[in-house]
């Protein structure tokens, strides 16, 4: 069972439930937290939750792609892992050394560390959805999308739900300094997420889940790659007991856990290129690219 916010045809938001038929079914809370949190207080399941508000009931008539999406859930802050996969440590190493792989540098050192690279990546405000262009940054020259696994908590940090997730990343920026982090991962519209949430506990295997992200250009495809979080250093519960040490996390933050697919060294996104996401049984995120209109410099 997955769980949208649509827009109806009354122009309001809508939570919904989304079977693994296809069927989509109204539901009567306002977000995907307060589902959450009603189910664990009153005794049951999201998942049985969720059944038993739409017995009876009727699926609207509209089909998943003709819908307005919209994020899955309003998270107050979406914060990303670092290093969780192999290809990712050899990206950033390839990035910081000019492509010489032979090179140690701090990424392997975090790659093998106990503690795990954790940072902001974005709030509600700058978090996008399905279907809503990701701009590029117009101080960088290597641009590439980031597919990854999404992960939502509780304050107490339980996980809840499974999304996908877009860390729009500069390759140039982040590799001519590790400081220039923030820079290299946080601009307008650099981080999408959607297009459902899957209920945690209709997952049976999150490590187990397949990526695949194509990207298009001219409507010729470009890029793909696939992964699967079989591939993963580190364990979701590992992510998340370390992002909640002497942190105040929110309801419904979601955390991304790292990539393992990595466009070609020599590409970058482009304007107009369309970017999907897709990840087994949670469904398909795809935005286009655009080119944001510069701010006014500040003399």
């Amino acid at each position: 069972m997955r769980i949208i916010r649509f827009v109806n045809n009354h122009s309001a938001v809508v939570l919904g439930a989304l079977t693994d038929q296809g069927d989509i079914y109204s539901l009567p809370h306002s977000d995907f937290m307060e589902l959450v949190n009603q189910a664990e207080s009153t005794g049951v399941t999201a998942l049985k939750l969720v059944e038993n508000s739409i017995a009876g009931t009727d699926p609207i008539r509209e089909r998943l792609d003709e819908l307005e999406l919209l994020v899955p859930i309003v998270a107050p802050e979406v914060w990303a892992s670092g290093v969780t996969y192999e290809k990712s440590r050899d990206a950033r190493n390839y990035e910081t050394t000019n492509g010489k792989n032979d090179e140690h540098t701090c990424y392997d050192k975090v790659y093998d560390a106990e503690r795990p690279e954790l940072f902001l990546k974005s709030t509600a405000a700058r978090t996008i959805g399905p279907n809503t262009p990701v701009y590029l940054r117009n101080d960088s020259n290597w641009q590439i999308p980031e597919p990854e696994v999404g992960i939502v908590i509780t304050k107490e940090g339980r996980i809840v739900g499974y999304t996908i997730g877009n860390d729009m990343s500069c390759r140039d920026i982040e590799g001519e300094n590790p400081l220039y982090l923030p820079q290299a991962k946080i601009w307008k519209h650099s981080c999408a997420i959607g297009p459902a949430i899957r209920l945690a506990e209709t997952v049976e295997d999150p490590y187990d889940f397949q990526l695949t992200c194509r990207i298009f250009r001219d409507d010729q495809l470009v890029v793909e790659g696939t992964a699967n979080t079989a591939q993963l250093k580190r364990r979701f519960e590992e992510l998340v007991s370390f992002l909640i040490r002497d942190n105040e996390i929110f309801e419904g933050t979601v955390l991304l856990t790292g990539t393992s697919i990595v466009p070609p060294n020599e590409f970058t996104l482009k304007e107009n290129d369309y970017i999907e996401i897709e990840i087994s049984s949670i469904g398909v995120l795809a935005n286009p690219v655009k080119v944001q209109v510069p701010s006014e410099k500040v003399m």
